[in-house]
């Protein structure tokens, strides 16, 4: 049941990214009030960039596990998102991918994700969400610290510009929810108000990521397949991967990434050498036949962090979402689907229990922690294995883990009830307890029930773009042609 608020009760959003508008949306049932406070001085109207989110110009995967719960949250979303030149791309037959174990088979979909720019995802969220009656936003406020004391959050402090310079002011709140991501001060906050030390786990392989757009081929702008070439972590060198996403405006997204000691540059000269020298060519080839059409952007803040706010005393009346609880090494394309289950959490908690009340904020934070340790546990459990990785050595169980799923990959190439089961977790549709059940632990056990493939499955069109000659000479101009 949907509690009606009583009197005037608001909640008070900090942040207006994705995470900040879904969690908008998922009390605005609950609440009289949502307040969402942005430190930007302005929100875009468009699916343009923010200031505030350099990772933007990466690619993104929005899996169907997020984008169904966004779908949840906000009706309607998907079809704005694909009105305005977004693909629904079917899985796992959309996507040529060559795991650790080798290339998968192409199989009928089970699954989909949405192909789109970060800026694009962001914008329809945030169309729907302050659509909201009683949804509002105030831009270029910067919260300086929370109110109250150990035991409950009442408010927060802020900055803002006013007439007379910076004012500082208190905004009071029955709920504070922080979505303000990686940079967060919440610990900051917690000392000042005499709250609790939070248990804290990092695990950074140094991921580096760079990126640009390509034009697509003619005849590959749209209904075109994800290409994802992964790393293979027991290889005992840096991990490198490189990954093609269709997204609006005929455009192809690509992104590069290596762990420590294997990172890509800014240098526009290196990006399609970088493609080359990964496990396998392929994305390279697509790429000499593509135009660019940006400059490569690079990023480096991708270190795996968890804060355990869900084993401390918290006070009520404050939650943390999204990355400044949970933050994950982007390659797995994870949080923003983290991101929005934890919002379907939270909603879910205010419908069985007021959010004034004292227990809220704590079943609440226990409830969105769940998503998040899920898509945890899927990027350290690749990441502790990377050469200068920084944080806990694999232990026993990890290694043990690890080539549990190196099985399932490779049993997957080859038995479709096992890669069923990978891509439910993989797009955070189920946990990953489901790798554990009978029938999949017997898959494993018995193994491959199809061979190996020798290359890539390639559609006649995906074949006849390769068939083209490379749009530039270069030094590659005389590499053998992939696929047939």
């Amino acid at each position: 049941m949907t509690h009606q608020p009583t009197g005037h009760t608001r909640a008070v959003i900090l942040g207006g990214s994705l995470a900040g508008t879904l969690a908008a949306a998922a009390l605005a049932p609950h609440v009289a009030e949502v307040l969402v406070l942005e430190r930007d001085r302005t929100l875009p109207e468009t699916a343009a960039p923010r200031p505030r989110l350099p990772q933007a110009a990466h690619a993104h995967m929005l899996w169907s596990g997020g984008a169904d719960a966004i779908e949840d949250l906000l009706p309607g979303t998907t079809d704005r998102w694909l009105g305005a030149g977004a693909h629904r791309i079917p899985i796992p037959n959309g996507m040529v991918s060559y795991s650790a174990a080798g290339w998968y088979r192409r199989w009928s979909e089970t699954h989909y994700l949405i192909g789109a720019s970060r800026d694009l995802i962001d914008w329809g969220v945030r169309t729907a969400a302050l659509a909201i009656p009683n949804v509002r936003v105030r831009t270029g406020m910067t919260v300086t610290s929370l109110v109250g004391d150990a035991s409950k959050v009442t408010g927060v402090r802020v900055r803002g510009e006013g007439k007379e310079g910076k004012e500082e002011s208190v905004i009071d709140a029955d709920l504070v929810v922080d979505t303000t991501g990686r940079g967060s001060k919440v610990l900051e906050w917690l000392a000042q108000i005499g709250g609790p030390v939070v248990e804290e786990t990092v695990v950074d392989a140094g991921v580096r990521y760079a990126s640009r757009r390509y034009r697509a081929p003619e005849g590959a702008e749209a209904d075109w397949p994800v290409i994802h070439i992964q790393a293979d972590p027991r290889e005992g060198k840096p991990g490198q991967v490189v990954s093609i996403i269709s997204i609006e405006d005929g455009q192809w997204h690509v992104s590069l990434s290596g762990t420590r000691g294997g990172e890509p540059t800014a240098d526009e000269a290196l990006f399609e050498e970088f493609a080359r020298a990964v496990r396998h060519p392929l994305a390279a080839e697509f790429l000499a036949r593509a135009e660019p059409i940006s400059d490569v952007v690079v990023y480096g803040r991708t270190a795996n962090r968890q804060r355990r706010f869900e084993k401390a005393a918290m006070p009520a009346g404050f939650v943390v979402l999204g990355d400044a609880a949970t933050s994950l090494n982007p390659v797995y394309g994870h949080g923003m689907s983290a991101a929005a289950l934890g919002a379907v959490a939270l909603r879910d908690t205010a419908a069985k229990t007021p959010v004034n009340a004292p227990e809220f904020a704590a079943q609440a934070q226990k409830a969105v922690v769940r998503p998040a340790d899920a898509a945890w546990l899927l990027a350290v459990g690749q990441d502790r294995f990377y050469p200068g990785t920084i944080g806990k050595a694999p232990s026993l169980a990890d290694k043990l883990a690890a080539r549990y799923v190196h099985r399932l990959s490779r049993t997957a190439i080859g038995n479709f009830h096992v890669v069923k089961a990978l891509t439910d977790v993989m797009t955070m549709k189920k946990p990953a307890s489901v790798l554990g059940k009978p029938g999949v632990l017997f898959a494993a056990a018995r193994g491959l029930r199809r061979p190996l493939l020798k290359g890539p499955e390639l559609t006649e069109r995906e074949q006849s773009i390769l068939d083209r000659e490379p749009l530039l000479r270069g030094p590659h101009e005389d590499a053998g042609r992939v696929g047939r």
